[in-house]
């Protein structure tokens, strides 16, 4: 499914746009994932904050609140370690606290290791996979009954240009990205009969944040977008006027 009407510059979203909403992102703690957060607060979603580091979680958590938003909620979790139990857990206290979940952000990744094939770690490979793909299924699949039983659920992944082209050096995380693509359009056309939950990815593209910053060091931070700037498709695609969209991967630049 496809539309479009939609546009990065021209999108004005109302300022109920996620009002009641339950929203659960991963990676909430920094960069993308906090930003998006802290958005999605802002036009009315109560968060689930996911992310690895308590410390970070309750400073977004602070900061939603202060700022006036529905009082969100903090699950620690490190998707590194994390087994089928732990995701299915989490999707118990969400539908015992919360009843329901309308969206999920899979926004949690790393970087890993730039450099050739030939020299990548194997270790290292391991856990981006883990992080970045295996984790992002099992939680995916664990919060699934939820999204089916919302009136417009949404799973929104995190993608990237490498994981559309291949490119040299980008080893684990691109292959991980390549994944994540494939992921969200079996999703996508899975879900597309007898379901109200859509599945679409978003590529960031270039940002400010501390991963880009470790992929490109020597780049100058400030002729990037910031990850405000960046919110229009985070936004769009979570609310009900993308119920038509599924199976689709936006440039958010």
């Amino acid at each position: 499914m496809n539309d479009s009407t939609y546009n990065n510059k021209s999108y004005q979203p109302a300022s109920d746009l996620l009002k009641d909403k339950v929203i659960l992102v991963t990676g909430a703690g920094d960069g993308i994932g906090r930003t998006a957060a802290e958005t999605y607060a802002k036009f009315g979603a109560t968060l689930i904050l996911l992310g690895k580091t308590t410390g970070k979680l309750e400073a977004v958590y602070d900061k939603i609140e202060t700022s006036g938003g529905a009082t969100p909620a903090i699950y620690p979790m490190n998707l590194e370690g994390a087994a089928p139990k732990d995701y299915q857990d989490l999707a118990n206290v969400i539908n015992s606290e919360f009843g329901r979940l309308d969206g999920l952000l899979n926004n949690a990744s790393i970087l890993g290791d730039l450099s050739p094939i030939e020299n990548q770690n194997i270790e290292t490979w391991y856990k981006v996979q883990q992080i970045n793909v295996n984790a992002t299924f099992m939680l995916t699949q664990a919060c699934l009954p939820l999204l089916k039983a919302a009136p417009s659920g949404s799973l929104i992944f995190t993608s990237s240009g490498v994981g559309r082209k291949g490119r040299a050096y980008w080893g684990a995380y691109a292959v991980s990205k390549f994944a994540t693509e494939g992921l969200m359009e079996i999703l996508a056309d899975e879900l597309e009969t007898n379901t109200n939950v859509r599945s679409n990815c978003i590529n960031p593209g270039a940002t400010r944040t501390a991963m880009r910053a470790a992929a490109y060091p020597a780049e100058d931070p400030s002729k990037l977008k910031t990850t405000d700037q960046i919110m229009a498709p985070y936004l769009y695609l979570m609310s009900d006027e993308s119920r038509s969209i599924s199976g689709q991967s936006l440039d958010a630049q």
